[in-house]
């Protein structure tokens, strides 16, 4: 499959950014490991079809599409970016569907050096950086924020927070011993066990749903329809599965 470092090239090239019969699909950061698994097997049943991802930051993505990068299909970690497509006129929302569900777990690294077992103990003094995702344009950020309210702890935790712009750097700077704890999906820590440890599930006020959708300017929206359709069939949630996303 060719994945292409379109988030570099989206908004600075020209129409060549993507060649015509490519299939464009914008999906967020923490669904890297599973699109490339689902891309390879849609296009070993699509021959001829590329299937080309951009992954990023939900929002990212979205004012991307705004913008007017060429994409075809959205697939966002949370509600909200999707609403806000939505409201963008930036994806038909005839066509919007969750696909798959996942967790928002709290991770240290595999030596940490405080010991942290559970939400409440992020607001411990010796507890100094705390990474997650920013509130403002990554989905896992937002679980994240409303988890810890919810808890009463994101005053003292937020003093501590290391931003990253997407949920996979999050799981970075905690891979890399670089914070102390950090807050992530269930499956992006999946992908690191050696790295890192989960110590708790962190309840969020709202289930962690993935929606995927058409996007309005779809340059292959019946290429587009298919590869949805393929995401939600019994060979697409097998895989999805296999990487620990829950269905919908």
């Amino acid at each position: 499959m060719r994945l292409r470092p379109l988030v570099a090239l989206l908004l600075s090239a020209g129409p060549c950014a993507a060649h015509a019969a490519d299939l464009v699909v914008s999906a967020a950061a923490s669904l890297t490991n599973a699109f490339q698994a689902v891309g390879r097997s849609y296009e070993a049943r699509h021959p001829g079809t590329h299937v080309v991802l951009n992954l990023a930051a939900s929002d990212v993505l979205l004012r991307q599409i705004v913008n007017g990068a060429p994409a075809d299909v959205f697939a966002s970690a949370d509600e909200a970016a999707m609403d806000k497509a939505v409201a963008a006129g930036a994806v038909d929302p005839a066509t919007r569907q969750d696909f798959a569900r996942n967790r928002l777990v709290l991770i240290v690294p595999k030596d940490a050096r405080v010991p942290v077992s559970s939400p409440g103990g992020l607001a411990a003094d010796d507890v100094k950086r705390v990474a997650y995702g920013d509130p403002a344009s990554v989905p896992a950020g937002r679980y994240a924020k409303a988890g810890l309210e919810q808890l009463g702890l994101w005053e003292r935790v937020s003093a501590k927070g290391v931003l990253a712009q997407n949920v996979r750097q999050a799981l970075d700077y905690v891979a890399r011993g670089e914070v102390d704890a950090g807050l992530v999906f269930a499956t992006d820590a999946a992908i690191v066990r050696d790295q890192v440890n989960v110590v708790a599930e962190v309840p969020t006020p709202t289930p962690v749903t993935y929606p995927i959708a058409i996007v309005a300017h779809a340059g292959q929206a019946r290429e587009a329809a298919a590869f949805q359709a393929f995401v939600q069939s019994t060979e697409g949630r097998k895989i999805l599965a296999g990487f620990g996303f829950q269905a919908p």
